[in-house]
């Protein structure tokens, strides 16, 4: 069978005319349960928390584009990342990267570490490194790339080496590259997992998460525990992002495009220390971005010169770029990591790995990127 291209799949992967009437899009099938043919004989759902036409057509599509055997949806991004981390049991040690998400972060440090699992955040752009913090009690790794707010890119196949020796679950959040961009199960991940909040969805619209896996008994484990724990997504949220899919290549080759633009502009700017982008040079591990990715996306991170004062009164005087959480949307928005999205991160270790009140990190939209240009230039002047 022939392999269609991305843009390809983004319109039909996983998704088929509804059965019933021909509808080209997947109809929202608003209901809670559904009637049985005798007691305990379904005829394809019994509950919705279960299954839901809606959500499974959803969970072809992002099994599609992560060229995935399967796929799991969730109420939220953390909803997923909670699910993930219900695999561990007391006893088990976690490698995670330094500056994972702050959500995520969160998670682990005030949630699952009660329950006796031991979260050891390190820098994993030195693999090395990783390769000696195993422990015989270590059962999961886990990475973004590029990560947030940083974008530091970790060497996928290297790490995921590692794992296998160890037999270890390999976990990528591959939510800032998109399956656009980057596919880790294709580098020897064993978990793929997006806030679909962010570039699948693209709109800022509705909340939700995923996560793709080519391994059938770990898809047996995270669908009971989909099911047992119901974060589940409203059959509305898996219309909106179904319909978001379609369009996801083109919006993420225009973040892209003005991420690269963008980027070298704010080189040009002495007001700017420095400029993190995976697309640029001068970024620490560009071969790595070269080596694993197609695409750099939106998202930029930039050091302002100057103190906290200064980087309060560029923030108040942009326009197009909104101050706010989140990323990933058609908007530009821009974020001060060490008071928003990574507050709460103990201070220390946001000091010790660079979350400073210097660092601000941009979700370039789709807009005309000269008018982004203007808008960083009349904060400026």
């Amino acid at each position: 069978m022939k392999k269609h291209a991305i843009d390809t799949l983004c319109v039909h992967g996983g998704v088929e005319p509804e059965f019933v009437t021909g509808a080209i899009m997947t109809p929202i099938f608003q209901t809670s349960t559904y009637v049985q043919e005798s007691p305990g004989q379904a005829k394809v759902y019994d509950y919705a928390r279960a299954g839901n036409p809606t959500r499974t057509s959803l969970e072809k599509a992002l099994a599609t584009l992560e060229k995935a055997e399967h796929a799991l949806t969730y109420s939220s991004g953390l909803a997923a990342v909670q699910a993930v981390a219900q695999l561990l049991n007391c006893g088990d040690h976690v490698l995670v990267c330094d500056d994972v998400y702050g959500g995520t972060g969160r998670l682990f440090r005030r949630i699952f570490a009660k329950y006796g699992i031991e979260f050891e955040f390190i820098d994993m752009t030195n693999t090395d490194l990783v390769s000696e913090r195993v422990r015989k009690n270590t059962k999961m790794i886990w990475a973004e790339s590029p990560t947030n707010p940083l974008l530091k890119l970790i060497d996928l196949e290297k790490i995921g080496s590692v794992a296998k020796k160890n037999n270890i679950t390999f976990v990528v959040d591959n939510t800032f590259a998109s399956p656009i961009f980057q596919n880790p199960l294709e580098l020897g991940c064993d978990i793929v997992l997006h806030s679909t909040t962010k570039y699948i969805g693209g709109h800022s619209d509705v909340i939700g998460g995923c996560v793709m896996l080519n391994c059938s008994q770990l898809y047996d484990e995270l669908k009971f525990l989909q099911f047992a724990g119901g974060s589940v997504n409203a059959p509305w949220d898996c219309f909106l992002l179904l319909r978001s899919i379609k369009t996801l290549s083109l919006r993420m080759q225009r973040h892209h495009e003005n991420g690269i633009i963008l980027a070298e502009f704010m080189k040009s700017r002495k007001e700017f220390s420095e400029v993190i982008y995976p697309g640029l040079k001068s970024h620490p591990q560009f071969d790595i971005a070269q080596r694993q990715m197609r695409g750099f996306s939106g998202m930029i991170s930039a050091r302002l010169q100057g103190n906290f004062d200064v980087v309060q009164n560029f923030l108040k005087k942009l326009k197009l770029f909104s101050l706010a959480e989140s990323l990933g949307g058609v908007e530009s928005l821009v974020n001060h990591p060490e008071t928003m999205t990574h507050a709460s991160v103990p201070a220390d270790h946001r000091k010790k790995i660079g979350i400073t009140s210097d660092l601000i990190r941009f979700s370039v939209g789709i807009e005309n990127v000269n008018d982004l240009i203007d808008d960083i230039t009349q904060a400026f002047d």
